[in-house]
């Protein structure tokens, strides 16, 4: 297990050190229902956790060899622990309920043993279902990675998207659907996906499909899918809602958690507290000139708070885009390619950009606007600090 490697901060008076405004960790002062103290941890720089050392590596994994080559040709050679501790039960046909923070190597923990299974069956199909488009498009992107060669054929089925050219690709072989719940299930009352084809289902960030409402379509999704199917659940958080949800999908299934603490022990976490009568814009823009907020991700509360931001920040010259629900498929993606192949430095988004986006080298997270829930606060800042990276979240406060 990791140990928590991190401290509160100490009470300082006087002028801050770095970036955030501190102020004493056991005050429990509370913003828009957080207390603000959860926003204050620090990464200890002379604590080092032990290696993980897994049990196996991806050559010992009973998998087709052809597989294993796309793997290695990924870069991959040791899987991260929820790969090594799920694939095994994944392959021998358990139901599974994983537990782990975006950027743990979760997609390819349930792609590996599933690209196998239907390398080994021409029977078997797969459907994967998750919360928003940009963490479905991911999802085929990585399978498409993991199965070059192997002439195995997705549709991505997002909403947002051109209809036209989804109902196209359903008509050609496929074995893999991956998309979004409202577009799946509009799909399927048009006759164009049977769901009765599907032995083996996914359900990636179930937590987040429950908050953003989606529990009717994932059971009716699930009412349709054979009784004697194959089930994997993978969730960030296990609440008592989630776990009602597990009872009521899953058969007799093996929980894998390789949670040890809500947020990575890699962010350094700070506030802001903005003093009287100074300018939230000029604090964030002075931040956002340093050198060291080299990839920048900001979040706000509301789509029209996102826009506005976007633009004030562009024409102060910065190289900004924008992410949010207003914004058709073709100019979210635009905005994501931009700021992945670091055309633009800075990308202001809502929380619809807060999980599942796999964007590598965030320098910073800055929570312009509080978030809702602490929930939404861990999957916001999770987006830095990934892999064996150090990343900093700072969030403003008034």
């Amino acid at each position: 297990m990791y140990k928590q490697n991190f401290k509160r901060r100490p009470f300082r008076k006087g002028p801050p050190s770095g970036n955030g405004r501190r102020f004493h960790a056991g005050h429990r002062i509370k913003s828009q229902g957080i207390d603000i103290s959860k926003f204050v941890n620090r990464a200890v720089e002379n604590e080092v956790s032990a290696p993980f050392v897994p049990e196996h590596l991806f050559k010992d994994f009973n998998i087709r060899e052809e597989l294993k080559k796309n793997i290695l040709a990924k870069g991959y050679e040791s899987p991260t622990p929820i790969q090594d501790k799920i694939i095994p039960h994944i392959l021998n046909g358990s139901d599974v309920v994983g537990i782990a923070n975006t950027g743990t190597g979760k997609t390819g923990a349930f792609l590996i043993p599933l690209i196998n299974k239907v390398l080994m069956s021409h029977k078997e199909n797969v459907l994967i279902v998750a919360p928003t488009r940009e963490l479905a498009i991911q999802i085929n992107q990585e399978l498409k990675d993991f199965s070059r060669y192997l002439k195995i054929f997705s549709v991505c089925c997002v909403g947002g998207a051109h209809i036209g050219r989804q109902i196209s690709e359903l008509k050609r072989p496929h074995r893999f659907i991956i998309g979004t719940p409202g577009r799946i299930k509009d799909l399927n009352k048009r006759k164009l996906i049977d769901f009765s084809r599907f032995n083996t289902i996914v359900l990636d960030e179930a937590d987040r499909m429950l908050d953003m409402g989606f529990i009717e379509d994932m059971r009716f999704m699930m009412s349709r899918l054979p009784k004697e199917r194959h089930t994997l659940f993978f969730s960030a958080t296990l609440s008592k809602d989630i776990e009602k949800l597990i009872a009521e999908f899953l058969n007799k299934p093996i929980t894998v958690s390789v949670k040890t603490r809500d947020t990575a022990s890699s962010v350094d976490q700070d506030i802001i507290r903005l003093k009287h009568g100074e300018d939230k814009i000029e604090v964030l823009h002075n931040l956002l000139t340093k050198p060291e907020f080299n990839k920048v991700l900001i979040f706000g509360k509301t789509k029209h708070g996102v826009e506005k931001l976007y633009a004030t920040l562009a024409k102060r010259g910065l190289r900004v885009e924008s992410i949010h629900g207003d914004k058709n498929h073709s100019k979210r993606q635009r905005a994501l390619g931009l700021f992945k192949d670091n055309h633009a430095k800075i990308l202001v988004a809502t929380d619809v950009a807060a999980r599942g986006l796999d964007i590598d080298g965030i320098s910073h997270v800055i929570n312009f606007d509080i978030p809702a829930t602490y929930e939404d606060y861990v999957h916001r800042i999770g987006r830095t600090g990934r892999g064996n990276k150090k990343g900093k979240a700072l969030t403003f406060v008034n």
